[in-house]
């Protein structure tokens, strides 16, 4: 007696209405898994983004996870060297690298950008140069001696304040105390190191003569001086 043949028939696959044979098949499952490798995230690549900073603590949200780190504690491929109120400093993959509060580095590791901006000392013994406030040029000094950005009333007309909008204070001159008022600058640029909403001042009349550029502003960057020249950075 000769066996029966199998009744078990071939069925024909299909892509929507189209009938595709099994080479088809293996060659369509071939390129989609190509792409999955191409789109996949590169191995050992990091997310993460300084929430809050305290002595030798960090508060940094790493891959979607927020965790609290001491100087020496690791995290998903994270290490906490230290930190201080401006900065942590972190071991991302064996790499080192500063973060400041609310930096977000996202991928494999980069070298931090750090933009530096020389400004030579005048004949009157200042440290005057270009700034664009609110996005517009003017001439400002650089005093490390002023707390706040401050300039007069006609420096704030030519900029665009509002300074009707302002909170009122005081402020001294050198002829006594001037009305003033405390506004907020869109933003400050000097040299490409730009920095969003500064607190500044606004005085009633002509004092400062010129736009002193104070430490809301300075308190962003790293200051030295060298020779007669002083420099400006910041890292990115």
């Amino acid at each position: 007696m000769q066996p029966e043949a199998s009744s078990t028939a071939h069925l024909p696959l299909y892509w929507g209405d189209v009938p595709i044979d099994d080479a088809a098949m293996t060659r369509t499952l071939a390129m989609l898994f190509t792409c999955c490798l191409l789109i996949a995230p590169p191995a050992g690549a990091v997310s993460l983004v300084v929430e809050a900073l305290l002595p030798n603590t960090a508060v940094i949200t790493i891959d979607g996870t927020r965790k609290t780190l001491r100087a020496g504690q690791s995290h998903g491929g994270v290490t906490l060297i230290s930190a201080d109120a401006k900065a942590a400093v972190v071991e991302v993959n064996g790499q080192r690298q500063t973060v400041r509060m609310h930096q977000r580095i996202t991928g494999s590791y980069q070298a931090p950008t750090e933009r530096v901006v020389s400004i030579p000392r005048d004949a009157h013994l200042q440290y005057r140069t270009t700034a664009h406030l609110n996005g517009r040029s003017m001439q400002v000094i650089v005093d490390t001696g002023a707390n706040v950005v401050a300039m007069n009333s006609d420096h704030a007309r030519r900029l665009g304040v509002d300074v009707a909008g302002g909170q009122p204070t005081r402020m001294e001159t050198a002829s006594g105390v001037a009305r003033a008022w405390t506004v907020t600058l869109h933003s400050v640029d000097v040299g490409g190191i730009r920095v969003d909403n500064v607190q500044a001042v606004v005085a009633e009349g002509g004092f400062p003569r010129d736009i002193l550029l104070g430490m809301t502003y300075l308190r962003h960057v790293s200051l030295s001086e060298e020779g007669g020249v002083l420099s400006l950075r910041r890292q990115w």
